[in-house]
Protein backbone atom coordinates (compact mmCIF):
# COMPACT_ATOMS: atom_id res chain seq x y z
CA UNK A 1 0.00 0.00 0.00
CA UNK A 2 1.61 3.35 -1.01
CA UNK A 3 2.54 5.89 2.05
CA UNK A 4 -0.68 8.60 1.12
CA UNK A 5 -2.80 5.49 1.13
CA UNK A 6 -1.97 4.63 4.36
CA UNK A 7 -3.20 7.49 5.71
CA UNK A 8 -6.41 8.17 3.60
CA UNK A 9 -8.46 7.98 6.97
CA UNK A 10 -6.92 9.41 9.94
CA UNK A 11 -9.56 10.18 12.46
CA UNK A 12 -9.68 9.43 15.78
CA UNK A 13 -11.11 12.55 16.71
CA UNK A 14 -13.71 13.05 14.08
CA UNK A 15 -15.96 16.20 14.06
CA UNK A 16 -17.95 16.37 11.25
CA UNK A 17 -18.76 20.53 12.07
CA UNK A 18 -21.93 19.66 13.96
CA UNK A 19 -22.15 21.23 17.20
CA UNK A 20 -22.13 19.05 20.08
CA UNK A 21 -23.15 19.48 23.77
CA UNK A 22 -20.42 16.95 25.49
CA UNK A 23 -16.85 16.60 25.09
CA UNK A 24 -15.08 14.50 22.40
CA UNK A 25 -12.28 12.33 23.98
CA UNK A 26 -10.44 9.27 23.09
CA UNK A 27 -7.02 7.46 23.74
CA UNK A 28 -4.45 5.04 22.11
CA UNK A 29 -1.23 3.26 22.84
CA UNK A 30 2.02 2.81 20.68
CA UNK A 31 2.60 -1.46 19.80
CA UNK A 32 6.53 -0.80 20.04
CA UNK A 33 7.80 -3.40 22.02
CA UNK A 34 9.21 -2.25 25.59
CA UNK A 35 8.33 1.24 24.86
CA UNK A 36 5.17 2.48 27.18
CA UNK A 37 3.93 5.31 24.49
CA UNK A 38 0.33 6.40 25.13
CA UNK A 39 -2.00 9.06 24.38
CA UNK A 40 -4.93 10.88 25.32
CA UNK A 41 -7.02 13.35 23.51
CA UNK A 42 -9.89 16.00 24.66
CA UNK A 43 -11.84 18.57 22.83
CA UNK A 44 -14.84 21.44 24.52
CA UNK A 45 -16.85 24.25 22.13
CA UNK A 46 -16.18 27.16 23.18
CA UNK A 47 -18.94 30.15 24.49
CA UNK A 48 -19.51 31.67 20.39
CA UNK A 49 -22.16 31.04 18.59
CA UNK A 50 -20.62 29.34 15.54
CA UNK A 51 -19.75 25.75 15.04
CA UNK A 52 -16.98 23.92 16.77
CA UNK A 53 -13.98 24.78 14.65
CA UNK A 54 -11.72 22.89 16.14
CA UNK A 55 -9.88 19.05 15.09
CA UNK A 56 -8.16 16.74 16.39
CA UNK A 57 -5.50 14.11 14.99
CA UNK A 58 -3.83 11.54 17.57
CA UNK A 59 -3.20 8.06 16.21
CA UNK A 60 -0.32 5.38 15.97
CA UNK A 61 0.20 4.25 12.31
CA UNK A 62 2.80 1.26 10.64
CA UNK A 63 4.15 2.84 7.78
CA UNK A 64 7.27 1.01 5.98
CA UNK A 65 7.59 -1.26 9.30
CA UNK A 66 8.03 2.19 11.02
CA UNK A 67 5.48 2.97 13.90
CA UNK A 68 4.23 6.62 13.72
CA UNK A 69 3.04 8.69 16.60
CA UNK A 70 0.67 11.55 14.55
CA UNK A 71 -0.59 13.91 16.65
CA UNK A 72 -2.08 17.23 15.60
CA UNK A 73 -4.54 20.44 16.45
CA UNK A 74 -6.17 22.35 14.00
CA UNK A 75 -7.52 25.62 15.45
CA UNK A 76 -10.35 26.94 12.55
CA UNK A 77 -12.03 30.48 12.21
CA UNK A 78 -14.34 31.90 9.98
CA UNK A 79 -15.46 28.69 9.72
CA UNK A 80 -15.02 24.78 9.92
CA UNK A 81 -13.85 23.39 6.24
CA UNK A 82 -10.09 24.63 6.51
CA UNK A 83 -9.75 23.06 9.78
CA UNK A 84 -11.68 19.79 8.86
CA UNK A 85 -9.56 19.46 5.46
CA UNK A 86 -6.39 19.28 6.63
CA UNK A 87 -7.28 16.67 9.70
CA UNK A 88 -8.46 14.53 6.72
CA UNK A 89 -5.23 15.43 4.58
CA UNK A 90 -2.08 17.45 6.13
CA UNK A 91 -0.76 14.23 7.33
CA UNK A 92 -1.20 12.41 3.91
CA UNK A 93 0.45 15.10 1.89
CA UNK A 94 3.51 14.92 4.21
CA UNK A 95 4.09 11.52 3.68
CA UNK A 96 3.69 11.13 0.42
CA UNK A 97 7.05 13.67 0.21
CA UNK A 98 9.55 11.95 -1.41
CA UNK A 99 11.62 13.83 1.21
CA UNK A 100 10.05 12.11 3.82
CA UNK A 101 12.45 9.50 5.43
CA UNK A 102 15.16 11.62 4.96
CA UNK A 103 14.96 15.23 5.27
CA UNK A 104 11.36 15.24 6.94
CA UNK A 105 11.87 18.94 7.31
CA UNK A 106 11.74 19.46 3.76
CA UNK A 107 8.86 16.83 3.59
CA UNK A 108 6.98 18.69 6.16
CA UNK A 109 8.07 22.49 5.03
CA UNK A 110 6.75 21.18 1.22
CA UNK A 111 3.64 19.58 2.07
CA UNK A 112 2.44 22.52 4.12
CA UNK A 113 3.12 24.54 1.32
CA UNK A 114 0.97 22.32 -1.09
CA UNK A 115 -1.81 21.66 1.35
CA UNK A 116 -2.00 25.56 1.38
CA UNK A 117 -2.41 25.84 -2.45
CA UNK A 118 -5.04 23.58 -2.40
CA UNK A 119 -7.03 25.01 0.07
CA UNK A 120 -7.04 28.32 -1.90
CA UNK A 121 -7.82 26.48 -5.15
CA UNK A 122 -10.61 25.19 -3.44
CA UNK A 123 -11.96 28.21 -1.66
CA UNK A 124 -15.35 28.09 -3.34
CA UNK A 125 -16.18 25.15 -1.40
CA UNK A 126 -14.31 25.58 1.70
CA UNK A 127 -15.27 29.36 2.16
CA UNK A 128 -13.07 32.29 2.95
CA UNK A 129 -11.88 31.20 6.66
CA UNK A 130 -8.50 29.70 7.78
CA UNK A 131 -7.10 27.43 10.48
CA UNK A 132 -3.80 27.13 12.54
CA UNK A 133 -1.87 23.96 13.10
CA UNK A 134 0.39 22.19 15.15
CA UNK A 135 1.81 18.83 13.89
CA UNK A 136 4.05 16.28 15.50
CA UNK A 137 5.28 13.36 14.38
CA UNK A 138 6.79 10.78 16.49
CA UNK A 139 8.89 8.17 14.12
CA UNK A 140 9.93 5.07 16.22
CA UNK A 141 9.16 6.48 19.58
CA UNK A 142 12.60 8.07 19.35
CA UNK A 143 12.06 11.24 17.51
CA UNK A 144 9.83 13.87 17.62
CA UNK A 145 9.70 15.98 14.79
CA UNK A 146 6.70 19.45 15.22
CA UNK A 147 5.53 21.85 12.77
CA UNK A 148 3.71 24.80 12.82
CA UNK A 149 1.76 27.71 11.77
CA UNK A 150 -0.18 30.36 14.19
CA UNK A 151 -0.62 30.07 17.88
CA UNK A 152 -2.08 26.37 18.24
CA UNK A 153 1.02 24.82 20.77
CA UNK A 154 3.45 22.41 21.26
CA UNK A 155 4.82 22.44 24.72
CA UNK A 156 7.40 19.08 25.52
CA UNK A 157 8.05 18.24 29.71
CA UNK A 158 11.72 16.92 29.92
CA UNK A 159 12.59 16.01 33.62
CA UNK A 160 9.59 18.78 35.17
CA UNK A 161 10.56 21.79 32.90
CA UNK A 162 8.26 23.17 29.86
CA UNK A 163 10.23 23.30 26.38
CA UNK A 164 7.87 25.04 23.55
CA UNK A 165 8.59 23.38 20.57
CA UNK A 166 6.31 25.41 18.79
CA UNK A 167 6.63 29.24 17.55
CA UNK A 168 3.17 31.66 17.98
CA UNK A 169 3.20 33.59 15.00
CA UNK A 170 1.46 36.71 16.08
CA UNK A 171 1.02 39.83 14.04
CA UNK A 172 3.16 41.71 16.17
CA UNK A 173 6.65 40.03 15.88
CA UNK A 174 6.23 39.64 12.05
CA UNK A 175 4.75 43.12 11.16
CA UNK A 176 7.86 43.95 9.08
CA UNK A 177 7.20 40.71 6.78
CA UNK A 178 3.61 41.70 7.35
CA UNK A 179 4.29 44.94 5.97
CA UNK A 180 7.12 44.02 3.41
CA UNK A 181 3.95 42.11 1.40
CA UNK A 182 1.72 45.43 2.04
CA UNK A 183 -0.08 44.78 4.52
CA UNK A 184 -0.94 46.23 8.23
CA UNK A 185 -1.53 45.39 12.01
CA UNK A 186 -3.17 47.02 14.28
CA UNK A 187 -2.77 47.69 17.71
CA UNK A 188 -6.33 48.70 18.99
CA UNK A 189 -7.17 49.82 22.87
CA UNK A 190 -8.76 46.20 24.15
CA UNK A 191 -7.85 44.44 21.11
CA UNK A 192 -4.88 42.13 19.92
CA UNK A 193 -2.84 42.98 17.26
CA UNK A 194 -4.65 42.00 13.79
CA UNK A 195 -3.24 41.28 10.43
CA UNK A 196 -5.20 44.00 8.45
CA UNK A 197 -7.25 44.50 11.30
CA UNK A 198 -8.73 40.98 10.80
CA UNK A 199 -6.61 38.33 11.79
CA UNK A 200 -4.77 37.90 15.05
CA UNK A 201 -1.94 35.93 13.74
CA UNK A 202 0.84 36.06 11.02
CA UNK A 203 0.57 32.63 9.97
CA UNK A 204 -2.55 30.53 8.54
CA UNK A 205 -3.90 27.88 6.10
CA UNK A 206 -6.58 29.46 3.78
CA UNK A 207 -7.83 32.69 4.39
CA UNK A 208 -7.91 33.79 0.79
CA UNK A 209 -8.39 37.37 0.71
CA UNK A 210 -5.49 38.25 3.32
CA UNK A 211 -3.26 35.15 1.77
CA UNK A 212 -0.71 38.22 -0.07
CA UNK A 213 0.32 39.29 3.48
CA UNK A 214 0.24 36.23 5.53
CA UNK A 215 2.38 33.38 5.28
CA UNK A 216 1.72 29.24 5.71
CA UNK A 217 5.50 28.31 5.95
CA UNK A 218 6.11 26.63 9.19
CA UNK A 219 8.33 26.61 11.86
CA UNK A 220 10.63 23.16 12.10
CA UNK A 221 12.04 21.58 14.94
CA UNK A 222 13.24 18.21 15.88
CA UNK A 223 13.61 16.46 19.53
CA UNK A 224 14.97 13.33 21.12
CA UNK A 225 12.29 11.48 22.91
CA UNK A 226 15.01 10.25 25.81
CA UNK A 227 14.61 9.08 29.58
CA UNK A 228 14.35 12.72 30.45
CA UNK A 229 11.04 13.13 28.24
CA UNK A 230 7.93 13.04 30.19
CA UNK A 231 5.03 13.65 27.86
CA UNK A 232 4.06 16.00 25.29
CA UNK A 233 1.52 18.62 25.41
CA UNK A 234 -0.18 20.20 21.86
CA UNK A 235 -3.51 22.31 22.39
CA UNK A 236 -5.15 25.29 20.76
CA UNK A 237 -4.82 29.05 22.22
CA UNK A 238 -8.06 28.30 24.12
CA UNK A 239 -5.74 26.80 26.61
CA UNK A 240 -2.49 29.04 26.19
CA UNK A 241 -4.27 31.85 26.30
CA UNK A 242 -5.06 31.25 30.18
CA UNK A 243 -2.37 28.85 31.15
CA UNK A 244 1.10 29.00 30.53
CA UNK A 245 3.50 26.55 29.54
CA UNK A 246 4.94 25.45 32.84
CA UNK A 247 1.46 25.77 35.09
CA UNK A 248 0.35 23.43 32.02
CA UNK A 249 3.65 20.56 32.62
CA UNK A 250 3.30 20.93 36.54
CA UNK A 251 -0.89 20.58 36.56
CA UNK A 252 -0.45 17.19 34.78
CA UNK A 253 2.75 15.60 35.96
CA UNK A 254 1.03 13.75 38.60
CA UNK A 255 -1.67 12.01 36.35
CA UNK A 256 -0.24 8.58 34.59
CA UNK A 257 -3.55 9.14 32.45
CA UNK A 258 -3.13 10.60 29.54
CA UNK A 259 -6.87 11.21 28.26
CA UNK A 260 -7.35 12.19 31.68
CA UNK A 261 -4.53 14.68 31.85
CA UNK A 262 -6.28 16.37 28.54
CA UNK A 263 -9.02 16.49 30.51
CA UNK A 264 -7.77 18.24 33.41
CA UNK A 265 -5.87 21.04 31.25
CA UNK A 266 -9.23 22.16 29.16
CA UNK A 267 -11.21 21.66 32.83
CA UNK A 268 -8.63 24.23 34.23
CA UNK A 269 -8.81 26.74 31.42
CA UNK A 270 -12.71 27.10 31.42
CA UNK A 271 -12.08 27.36 35.76
CA UNK A 272 -9.85 30.46 34.18
CA UNK A 273 -12.82 31.60 32.05
CA UNK A 274 -11.53 30.66 28.78
CA UNK A 275 -14.57 30.74 26.57
CA UNK A 276 -12.43 29.85 22.77
CA UNK A 277 -13.18 26.18 21.82
CA UNK A 278 -10.39 24.10 23.33
CA UNK A 279 -8.53 21.33 22.40
CA UNK A 280 -5.78 18.93 23.33
CA UNK A 281 -3.72 16.02 22.94
CA UNK A 282 -1.43 14.49 25.76
CA UNK A 283 1.50 12.20 24.80
CA UNK A 284 2.71 10.14 27.75
CA UNK A 285 6.20 8.32 27.21
CA UNK A 286 6.75 6.61 30.03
Amino acid sequence: MSEGGILSKIKDKVMSGFVSSTPETGKGKSKISGKHIKHGFHLVKGKSHHDMEDYVVAQFRQVNEVELGLFAIFDGHLGHNVADYLQSHLFDNILQQREFWNDIRTAIRKAYKITDKHILQKAADLGRGGSTAVTAILIGGERLVVGNVGDSRAVLCKSGDAIQLSVDHEPITERHTIERKGGFVTILPGDVPRVDGRLAVARAFGDRSLKRHLSSDPDVVEAIIDSDAEFLILASDGLWKVVSNQEATDAIRHIRDPQAASKHLIEMALARKSKDDISCVVVAFR
